[in-house]
C-alpha cells in the first residue's frame, strides 16, 4: 500500500528534535569555566510541529508527520513519542549521516532562553513534500518557518499545491532569530488561511507596535489570524470580527510547548466544523493544560479532558 495517499486529517512538516530542558530559578549560565547547578532536567520530544501533532493525535484527528531524524538515540526517543501518541510516522526518513535536531532549553519560572542544533531539521527540502505526500490530507500544518531555511523558498509552491488539491493551511512561523521576519514570509502569507502567531510574533509580523493593530493588519491578508496571548487568552480577528477568549487558570510546571498545543487545540477543533470562538476555547484548553508536566507533550489533553474542560467553564 502506498502509505503517502493514506487519507488523514492533518500534515505537517516537523522539525523533529529533542529538548533537553533545565529548570530553576536561575538558569543563566556563565563563562570563564563557572559551574551551576540546576536542580531539574527533563529530556523530551521538542519541535513546534512534533508537538502540534501529538496534540492534534490525542484530540482525535489522523495526523501525519514529515521530516528527518538521525539514526541516534534522540531520534529513537522522538519516534516512541510520536507513535505513543497515535501520529502516523511513515513519512519521516532516518539516516546515519545526519544527526538529531536538539534544543537546550534554560527555564526560568518566567521566562525561557533556547539553544539550537538544526541537525536533521535543517535537512527537509522541497522533496519531502511531494504532491502524492499531500494528496488525501485535509488540513496542511507549517512551524517553525525560520529554522527549516531548506524547505523556505519552496513553501509557496507548496501551498498552492495543497490549495489544489482541497487542503486548508495554517501557519505558526515561531519566532525569527534573524529577526528580520522576511524569508519569502510575504510570498506565502496570502496562501494561508489561519495564522497562528503570539503577540510578539504578530507585532513583529505586521510591524506594528499593539496586538489590535498587528491582528486588524495581518486580517487584510490572511482570512483567520488567531494570536495567542499566554495566559491572557486569545485574540482572534476575521475579517471585522474581533473575539476574545480567556485562558483557564493551571498551576504550571513549564510553557514550553503551550503555544503549539494550543494551534492544535484550533485546529483540531477547526476542522470539526466548531465555530471560531468554540475553536479558540479549546486552543486555550489544550495550550492551558500542556504546561501540567515538562515538555510539551506529556501534560497534553485529551479530547475527553478537553470536553469536560468546556462543559467546566459554561461553553
Amino acid at each position: 500500500m502506498d502509505t503517502a495517499s493514506v487519507p488523514c486529517d492533518v500534515i505537517t512538516i516537523a522539525d523533529l528534535c529533542a529538548d533537553l530542558i533545565l529548570s530553576g530559578e536561575d538558569v543563566v549560565p556563565e563563562f570563564s569555566q563557572v559551574e551551576k547547578i540546576v536542580p531539574r532536567y527533563a529530556l523530551r520530544m521538542g519541535g513546534s510541529c512534533s508537538i502540534f501533532a501529538c496534540q492534534c493525535a490525542k484530540l482525535g484527528a489522523r495526523t501525519s508527520v514529515v521530516g528527518a531524524l538521525g539514526l541516534d538515540g534522540f531520534g529513537d526517543l522522538i519516534m516512541a513519542t510520536l507513535e505513543r501518541a497515535g501520529v502516523l510516522t511513515d513519512q519521516v526518513r532516518r539516516d546515519e549521516a545526519i544527526s538529531t535536531g536538539l534544543t537546550v532549553i534554560l527555564a526560568a519560572p518566567d521566562d525561557r532562553a533556547m539553544l539550537t542544533c538544526l541537525g536533521g531539521i535543517d535537512v527537509v527540502d522541497g522533496s519531502y513534500l511531494s504532491e502524492g505526500t499531500l494528496r488525501g490530507a485535509r488540513h496542511l500544518h507549517i512551524g517553525s518557518y525560520f529554522l527549516l531555511q531548506r524547505l523556505q523558498p519552496h513553501l509557496p509552491q507548496i501551498a498552492r499545491t495543497a490549495r489544489s488539491l482541497g487542503l486548508s493551511i495554517s501557519l505558526d512561523t515561531n519566532w525569527d532569530p534573524a529577526n528580520t521576519w522576511q524569508s519569502g514570509l510575504p510570498q506565502l502569507l496570502p496562501l494561508v488561511d489561519v495564522l497562528l502567531p503570539n503577540e510578539a510574533e504578530a507585532m513583529a509580523i505586521a510591524g506594528t507596535s499593539s496586538v489590535e493593530s498587528a491582528a486588524e493588519a495581518l486580517a487584510q491578508i490572511v482570512d483567520t489570524v488567531v494570536i495567542k496571548r499566554g495566559r491572557h487568552g486569545a485574540l482572534i480577528r476575521q475579517g471585522d470580527t474581533a473575539i476574545a477568549v480567556d485562558s483557564p487558570a493551571v498551576d504550571v510546571v513549564d510553557t514550553v510547548g503551550a503555544g503549539d498545543s494550543f494551534d492544535a487545540g484550533f485546529i483540531a477543533s477547526h476542522l470539526r466544523g466548531e465555530s471560531l470562538e468554540q475553536s479558540a476555547r479549546c486552543a486555550c484548553i489544550c495550550g492551558a493544560l500542556s504546561t501540567r508536566a515538562a515538555g510539551g507533550e506529556e501534560g497534553q489533553a485529551t479530547r475527553e479532558e478537553v470536553m469536560r474542560e468546556l462543559e467546566r467553564l459554561g461553553g
